[in-house]
């Protein structure tokens, strides 16, 4: 069978898997989260490509990967998770959470690049994420700018919002960067409320440019 065969063969398992139910209203995927859909103006527009830099290595990205899947849980939309280095440990989910779950395990960004591409194309999932946080510097300079701008044209015609997350600045096609300024311990992890500590700065945006283009949010604020 052909590649061509295999892909068509790929999006009827997604479709048949993940069917598309009625499409959730507005232009921006509410998370629940209200430090997160504060600081992007009413949470993941749609349609666009949002960056969230996660430059420390304990500022909590994982953390908020597990909070969104609870929330397309209690939503009861389905999210697509691209793993770039296969960290996601799903463990701590649960199975009922699972349920909303495709997780596409990638070793390489190259992969994850051409695994959110088909998944775009699909058009079946509310969010897609593709994580990028753990995959090293010297892989994802060699991601061409075309690549991201190749996905930002598919999401644009979707009602999908693509949350791309990296460890620094590197999609010239996002509509929105997002900063994590978190740096956790061992000992804010084993808080109750640590999610609620997790603050995000707003860097850059082509879709709220009346903000001034910076703007800082704190959970607690």
């Amino acid at each position: 069978m052909g590649t061509r065969g295999k892909v068509v063969d790929l999006r009827k398992l997604l479709a048949e898997r993940f069917p598309q139910k009625q499409l959730l209203p507005g232009t921006h995927l509410n998370t629940g989260l209200s430090f997160f859909d504060e600081g992007t103006g009413g949470g993941l527009a749609k349609g666009a490509i949002t960056e969230l830099i996660s430059p420390k290595e304990s500022a909590g990205s994982a953390s908020l990967i597990y909070a969104l899947l609870q929330a397309a849980h209690r939503e009861r939309y389905f999210l697509a998770l691209i793993d770039g280095q296969d960290s996601f440990d799903p463990q701590p989910m649960g199975n009922a959470r699972l349920q909303n779950l495709l997780w596409v395990r990638c070793r390489k960004a190259a992969e994850a690049i051409k695994a959110a591409d088909l998944v775009l194309r699909d058009g079946n999932f509310p969010l897609v994420i593709v994580d990028l946080v753990l995959n090293g510097r010297d892989e994802l300079r060699k991601i061409p700018q075309t690549s991201w701008y190749r996905l930002q044209r598919l999401v644009e015609v979707a009602p999908t919002a693509c949350l791309a997350l990296t460890r620094q600045s590197m999609i010239s096609s996002a509509q929105l960067k997002i900063v994590l300024e978190n740096l956790w311990t061992l000992k804010t992890f084993a808080e109750e409320n640590a999610l609620s500590q997790l603050r995000v700065r707003l860097q850059r945006s082509h879709l709220h440019r009346e903000n001034g283009g910076r703007r800082a949010v704190g959970a607690s604020s």
